[in-house]
């Protein structure tokens, strides 16, 4: 359908109705975009920036072989001088606790669902059983719990945790169920690299609040079709915050925990930066870089030196404007302030040799997937969270149907898959549960990997115009894992499809 028509039939209220909290597209509104989403147009909401003058939060650490998860409504200061009703797995903050573990490490972790509906848990990048990744149907009832207990068999690197029930991953996500997974081992200890105050785990997202610092989700027909973006981004759960920085090297894991927005990082005073790593752990070495464009779900590792920098010296993490399509990437912002307020001498040199792991060959792989993104919007192919409304998002014209397997895969498989958006007018953030992979190369758009995408990976971001292809290293794990957009207002609208390995 053609964009003014959908939205004229929209605003004459065809067929809007809620599903389990989340607003759906009922099939009253008939016919599709033959490609791309059914993008409802419009200005993206402009991002509001604070006086940064809140100090940068830094979340309470665990230990996963103990952990306990509390899903529940609780209050956070968000805003200054504000109180603001917030999801949290603790009492009194938005966001959980950062979970700790060393590779070969047991997770036991008890998760207790205190909301009034479904939850449970993914253990995002982690590579887990099947039954214990959080798939969508492995829910907690309200009051209910669910223990995960799982070894850590990644390598060192930033993971993090979040909601994943089907139809409320968006909700629970944007309301601040969310946390950091960071794993070490030895070849990581090794490094020396940057640690304690000096190590910085950052979760960037962006909310709507109203005037009493409340925010909820509710979004409009735009905010599905495109994904919600908010006029406030917050640091750890604070809109605009700072932070005191020494004149030394400092390591921020960077995490865009957006729903739908993709912010192009960077420095305010154009200084470069060293990425170490990204979703998946170390690089074999560190690549200079100026600019990071990290889509919902991704991570990236990065060195960045104030040393040299005058008491008094301000920086600020910021995002520039890039192509995202036609609704993102137009404003450019600042995020959070580093405030440079000790004069210290920096001893840290970045080390010339990070990891040593293996680049998968194509010949590798014995099977080629390629999976249709363009068609993000339309009637949902087949299936569709029972066929009983009309999806807005789906691959390869099928969306999300916890009966319908969608691919199988032999365990200990290496493939190569292919996400096709070339005729795409929407940017898709596409995640695999249960496997990572490494990004082969992408064709059209940019034309190029980003610096962020030389290592393992477990979401790659399919600009509009563009190709991209992964190479997937399927591990021994059994069992039915899903693979979806991570723009999650895409995801909860059928752009998730399930996997079996075999």
């Amino acid at each position: 359908m053609e964009r003014r028509k959908f939205i004229g039939l929209a605003s004459a209220g065809a067929g809007v109705a809620l599903l389990g909290g989340t607003p759906v597209l009922l099939t009253a509104l008939g016919g599709c975009k033959k490609h791309g989403t059914m993008d409802m147009g419009g200005v993206a909401p402009k991002v509001v920036e604070g006086a940064f003058d809140m100090a940068l939060p830094v979340p309470p650490t665990m230990s996963a072989s103990a952990a306990k998860l509390t899903a529940q409504r609780t209050t956070a200061s968000v805003f200054k001088g504000k109180t603001s009703s917030v999801s949290g797995y603790q009492s009194g903050g938005i966001l959980g606790a950062t979970l700790t573990a060393t590779k070969g490490d047991t997770v036991n972790a008890v998760f207790q669902n205190s909301l009034n509906e479904v939850s449970n848990v993914h253990w995002h990048g982690l590579l887990t059983p099947a039954n214990m990744d959080g798939h969508p149907k492995d829910v907690a009832q309200p009051g209910g719990s669910l223990t995960y207990s799982f070894p850590v068999v990644n390598r060192a690197g930033t993971y993090w945790y979040h909601p994943h029930p089907d139809l409320k991953t968006a909700k629970q996500a944007y309301e601040g169920l969310a946390g950091f997974f960071l794993v070490t081992d030895s070849e990581e200890q090794a490094l020396n690299l940057p640690s304690g105050d000096y190590d910085m785990p950052l979760v960037i997202q962006d909310k709507r609040a109203d005037s009493s610092g409340n925010f909820s989700y509710a979004p409009d027909m735009t905010d599905l079709m495109n994904g919600l973006l908010g006029e406030s981004v917050l640091v750890n759960g604070v809109h605009s915050p700072f932070v005191e920085v020494a004149s030394k090297t400092y390591r921020l894991r960077l995490l865009n925990g957006s729903n739908g927005r993709i912010y192009n990082l960077a420095l305010s005073n154009g200084e470069t930066f060293m990425l170490i790593g990204s979703d998946g752990g170390l690089f074999a070495a560190p690549i200079a870089a100026t600019s990071i464009l990290l889509a919902p779900g991704e991570r990236a590792d990065v060195l960045v030196s104030f040393g040299g920098q005058a008491v008094g010296t301000e920086v600020f993490l910021e995002s520039k404007t890039f192509d995202g399509g036609e609704y993102q990437g137009k404003q450019a912002f600042n995020i959070m302030k580093f405030k440079v307020t000790e004069s210290s001498t920096d001893n840290f040199d970045v080390p010339t040799v990070l990891s040593d792991y293996a680049t998968l060959p194509e010949a590798a792989a014995t099977k080629n997937r390629s999976f249709d993104v363009s068609n993000g919007g339309g009637h949902g192919g087949h299936g569709g969270h029972g066929g009983n409304m009309m999806t807005m998002h789906n691959i390869n014209g099928d969306s999300y149907d916890e009966s319908r397997i969608d691919e199988t895969i032999t365990a200990g498989a290496t493939e190569i898959w292919t996400f096709d958006n070339t005729e795409g007018i929407d940017p898709h953030p596409m995640h695999l549960h249960g496997a990572l992979f490494q990004v082969l190369d992408r064709t059209g758009g940019r034309g190029q990997v980003f610096p962020h995408e030389k290592g393992w990976k477990d979401t790659v971001l399919a600009l509009p115009g563009e190709k991209v292809r992964v190479i997937v290293a399927f591990g021994q794990e059994k069992g039915v894992f899903v693979f979806h957009c991570h723009n999650l207002e895409h995801e909860d609208t059928g752009m998730m499809l399930q996997m079996e390995i075999v």
